[in-house]
């Protein structure tokens, strides 16, 4: 059964930049699924605030870098909203740190989330995608992944991959009328970006971005609503940054 309206699952979708997503697209009255691995109670909070107006929501657990997790979200998603048309692969983690003081352990947590988890979550999706003959894929990346940094080189490769899915894709399912693309966000005032960088480093960070400010979570989602909305339809395989001219 295929609904009239659209079923977005976005990942990692309960904080940040993924909530703001969620609430985005809520507003305009979509069906969103709201994946969260450890963020239970937020995940449950912003369900319960789109149930409140109107809007058909669900908060699904799930370990994005697990293949037999995957499956169950989109199955309990497809059981209760509708088969996924719209797919927001945002769930990410972050490394600071010296590729000399880097593990094996913090490279394979990097990859399994920020790579193998939007490759797990296309492959899951596409079959019904490509049998409508409708999709959208966006995918969270990052500016990093574009132009790389110091301290960032494993997270920056896992975005850069992303990036090269994003484009190879794209050329893969367009002519099934699914269209992949990539937000490359510059620095976003998140708790990520907060765990990170003091007060004091985040406004000179500011005094260099051409806009004059950081981010917020709300940028990056009025562009992402837009890519997802049919009007986005010739725009496929792009890597648009929202950085203020940063980079």
């Amino acid at each position: 059964m295929i609904h009239k309206k659209p079923v977005c699952l976005v990942t990692g979708g309960s904080r940040g930049i993924g909530q703001a997503i969620v609430m985005e697209l809520a507003q305009k009255g979509w069906s969103v699924a709201i994946n969260y691995h450890h963020s239970q109670q937020a995940a449950e909070n912003l369900m319960h605030k789109c149930l409140q107006a109107g809007v058909p929501a669900r908060a699904v657990c799930a370990d994005v870098s697990q293949s037999d997790a995957v499956e169950d979200m989109f199955k309990d998603i497809e059981n209760t909203l509708g088969p996924v048309t719209h797919l927001v692969n945002n769930a990410g983690v972050d490394l600071r740190c010296l590729l000399t003081d880097t593990s094996e352990e913090d490279w394979d947590r990097i990859m399994n989330v920020n790579l193998k988890g939007p490759f797990l979550c296309c492959r899951r999706a596409l079959p019904h995608m490509i049998h409508i003959r409708f999709g959208r894929i966006v995918n969270i990346a990052s500016t990093w992944g574009i132009c790389g940094a110091s301290f960032e080189s494993v997270y920056a490769a896992s975005k850069g991959g992303l990036i090269a899915l994003t484009k190879s894709l794209a050329s893969e399912v367009g002519p099934s009328g699914i269209t992949v693309n990539a937000i490359a966000p510059g620095p976003i005032q998140t708790a990520m970006l907060d765990s990170e960088l003091t007060g004091e480093e985040k406004k000179e960070l500011a005094a260099d971005i051409p806009a004059g400010r950081l981010g917020y979570p709300e940028d990056v989602a009025t562009l992402c609503s837009f890519l997802l909305s049919d009007p986005a339809g010739y725009i496929n395989g792009q890597i648009i940054g929202v950085d203020g001219g940063w980079k």
